[in-house]
Order: structure tokens, then sequence, then C-alpha cells
């Protein structure tokens, strides 16, 4: 049985997690220790007692660990790849992409433990220095979703690691295999007892453990409904927080799209990764003049997308992650239905050669901005095309909903362009491209109920996992 890490240790759990290949039911990728609440609570007093040395530690020691951790990724992405893929579904090449995402945010990091940044000012007083300088937080809580098992934690774990702060990580309870090697490459990067713990098991009991333990920070993934109960609970604690929590992301496809560049990044946004991405484009907001040929030749290709195993070469599409996302993902197609949308094709469970948790990627058109489908995010390869009179309609479209994570739009207009960056209310806008897919080495966030706190990645990851503090010298 694969263990949770606490305080430089291995340590035993039950029940097991057992660790199910939605590709194939059939095959276990292996039995993960879960543990209890005793458990979180070692692991964050251990993170508090490593604190004082590792928050004191050099910049190079911090960046020489990450550097190493790094480059194990990056050597064993094959092999991770084909863990995540096993244990979460994504194609085989989305999977080693991800993990060779994962290796170079810790390289990226390694550089930021070294390029940290203060101010030396002249005081408003005579003979007075002001020192602006930055500290680690403390001992931060890390709770990760399953979509991105090694890319999430990594942006996560590495900023918190490279600044000086110790960490309690809780990743979801689906995909406990990414996390585990993640920690067990952490571990034998030489990374002292206590900074780095891994806790698996239920978010029930452990999330709310978690808080309750006493962490100084928290950085959460996942869902609205429980980003929002965790920054109350936050608030009441006087826990500094992080939150991504979805959006509902539209792309907006002007007149003077080029057909085919927009219908690629409709298709790569809305069903790559099984549509199973925050970033992914479920709103799809085509203006009246390009729509009808756009909808024709998107509902083509849509159609021919290749669903499978996630390991065979073949497949274009993976599974769904699990038996709830699935059953969900099928009553958003009959609500969608129900409501009066036209389903050009897909929106069925698929039986293929082994037993998984297979959909056919569900493309809906003559859909309604008050419709379900059209305002809830779905997390799953199921797409809402609205028609829009002009542009300007589109943008009041594509700016109607309570998210504001990612926008895109498709055009060859400059002017159209740079009016929609300017406008569209996300945190992140994308132009000729699809509205899924970001570097690491820049901010990650967005706006309204798609997140709260500062931005994740990039040098603004420092605004999280550092305070400020401002020091007065008299000469």
């Amino acid at each position: 049985m694969h263990c949770n890490l606490i305080n430089g240790e291995w340590r035993g759990g039950q029940p097991a997690i057992v660790n199910r290949n939605p590709s194939d039911l059939d095959d276990v990728v292996g039995d993960y220790a879960s543990a209890s609440v005793a458990d979180m609570r070692d692991a964050v007093a251990a993170a508090r007692a490593a604190f004082p040395a590792w928050s004191r530690s050099t910049p190079q020691q911090r960046a020489d660990i990450l550097d190493a951790a790094g480059s194990e990724i990056l050597t064993r992405k094959i092999e991770l790849g084909t863990l995540l893929a096993r244990e979460e579904g994504k194609t085989l090449p989305e999977a080693i992409g991800e993990v060779a995402r994962a290796g170079q945010i810790f390289k990226f990091f390694a550089g930021e433990a070294l390029r940290q940044q203060g101010e030396l000012l002249d005081s408003v007083r005579p003979g007075v220095e002001v020192l602006i300088s930055r500290e680690p937080v403390g001992v931060v809580g890390l709770i990760t979703p399953w979509n991105f098992p090694i890319a999430i934690p990594a942006w996560k774990a590495a900023p918190a690691l490279a600044f000086g702060n110790c960490v309690v990580m809780k990743p979801a309870e689906l995909v406990p295999g990414s996390a585990w090697a993640l920690a067990d490459i952490l571990h034998r990067a030489g990374l002292p007892a206590g900074v780095f713990n891994l806790v698996m098991g239920g978010g029930r009991v452990l999330g709310p453990a978690l808080l309750d333990a006493g962490i100084d920070a928290l950085s959460f993934t996942g869902s609205q409904a429980t980003g929002q109960r965790l920054a109350a609970d936050c608030a009441a604690r006087g826990i500094k927080v992080q939150l991504e929590m979805g959006g509902k992301n539209p792309l907006l496809i002007a007149d003077d799209a080029q057909l085919e560049q927009a219908v690629e990044c409709a298709i790569n946004g809305a069903f790559y990764s099984t549509g199973q991405r925050c970033t992914a484009s479920s709103r799809i907001i085509v203006c009246h003049g390009i729509h009808d040929a756009f909808v024709a030749r998107l509902a083509e290709r849509t159609a021919a997308l290749r669903v499978g195993h996630a390991l065979d070469s073949a497949s274009q599409i993976g599974p769904v992650a699990s038996e709830a996302q699935l059953a969900g993902n099928l009553s958003y197609v009959e609500k969608g239905l129900a409501a009066g949308a036209n389903l050009l094709c897909g929106g069925e469970r698929l039986t293929l050669a082994t037993r998984g948790y297979y959909q056919s990627p569900a493309l809906f058109a003559g859909c309604t901005p008050e419709m379900t489908i059209s305002r809830e995010e779905i997390f799953g390869p199921v797409a809402a095309v609205l028609r829009a009179d002009d542009y300007e309609h589109a943008l009041a479209l594509a700016n109607d909903t309570p998210f504001g994570l990612a926008a895109g739009i498709c055009t060859q207009s400059l002017a159209l362009a740079t009016h929609f960056r300017r406008h569209a209310e996300a945190g992140m806008v994308m132009v000729n491209l699809p509205t899924a897919g970001v570097d690491y080495h820049v901010p990650f966030g967005g706006r309204k109920g798609s997140s709260h706190g500062p931005r994740e990645q990039g040098r603004y990851a420092a605004e999280f996992y550092t305070t400020v503090k401002t020091s007065y010298l008299g000469l």
C-alpha cells in the first residue's frame, strides 16, 4: 500500500483508497492509505515544527532541492504520464504534457527561490531608511483537484517551498497516485522531515481537519460551492486563503473569423481533456454571419472525434474521470434537451472494449442564455452554442455569467481583438487560441465567482506565499 508522508516518514492508514483506471475498471492502479483526523493533526504539527529551520534555509538549498525534483519529473515524464493517464483518464500525450509542465514549474520556482526581491527606500524622515522585504507565510495547506493531478499540486507546492513555507497537501481522493509520486520525489530530493507532508483521503473529513489543525494559509482548487464554504471557514479562523473555483468560459466567434481556425479552437477548448478543465470553452458564442457554416463544421468535427482508452494512440478523448462525473454530464444533456436545445451530436454513454466511463462529446445548438447548460459549469465534454446578432451582442453574452476565469475570441480584426481583450470580464483572455491552455511562468486566475485571493503561478505566486515586512532603520 502507498502510504501518507508525515514528518518524513511513510505512514499507513485504513481504509485503503482503491485507485481504478477509468479507461478500464478492471485495472487497479494501486491502493493508497486513507489518513485520519489524527494523521492530519500530526502532519500540521510536523510542518509547524519544521518551519523555523526551513524558513531560514538558504535560497540555494531550496533551489537545489526544487531543481532536482523538476529534473526527476522531466526524466520520468513518460512513466509518470502513463500513471496519470491510467488514474485520471487523460490521453497519454496530454498526460505526458502535464507531467512535463509539472517539472518545468519546479525548475522555474527553483530560480524564483534565488530571485526574491525587496526594496530599500529613504524615509520621509532624515536619518532613517526603510527596508521592505518578503517572508514566508508559515504552514500552508494545499487542497488539489482530480483533473490535473500533478500539475496543480506542482504549481501550489513549488512556490510554497521556494519561498520557505512548509506544506500539508491533501490531494483529491480520486487521483492519489500522481500526488504520491510527487511526494516521493520531493522526499528523496532532500526536503527535511516535516517540510512537505502528504495526507490522502476524503475531503469532507480531512478538509475541516486541515483548517482546525492551525494552518496559516490555504490554497484550494475545486468547485465553487466548496470554495465558498472554505472562504467563510478561513475568514472565521483568520487563515489567508487563495481559491480557484472554475468557470463557464465563452469562446466568441466573430463574423470575420477564419473558419477552420475557429473550429479547431472550439474543439480543443470544449472537448480535449474530456472537457474536464476549468478553462474549457463550454459556451461558444457565434455571430450571425458565420453561425450556420461554423456550427455545421463544428458538428462534423465533433462527431468524428475518437473516444477511447487513454493509452490507445488512436484516442483523441479519454474517459470521464468517474462514475459520478459521468452521471452528472449525462444529466446535463437531459437538461439541455428538456430546455429545448438542439443536440447536434453525442451525449451518450459509450460501450467500448474495456469497461470504462466513456461518453461521446455532446454539442448543443440553439441555446439561450438562461438555459442551465449555458450557465452552470458542467466539467465534461458538453458544449452549448449561442447565436449572437453581432459582436456587441456576443460580448454581452460572453460577460453574462457569474464566472470570470477565461474568455476567447476568434477574429482577424485587430480592433475587435483589442476591444475584446479590454472588455471581457475574465482574468485570462485568448485571441485565436483555445480558452484552455496556459503557460506556467505567468499569472493564472480569474474574476467574479471563479477566483478569490492572489493569482497563482509565475512571479505573482509570491503575493500569496509570502507576507510583506516593512523595517525602519535609524542611521
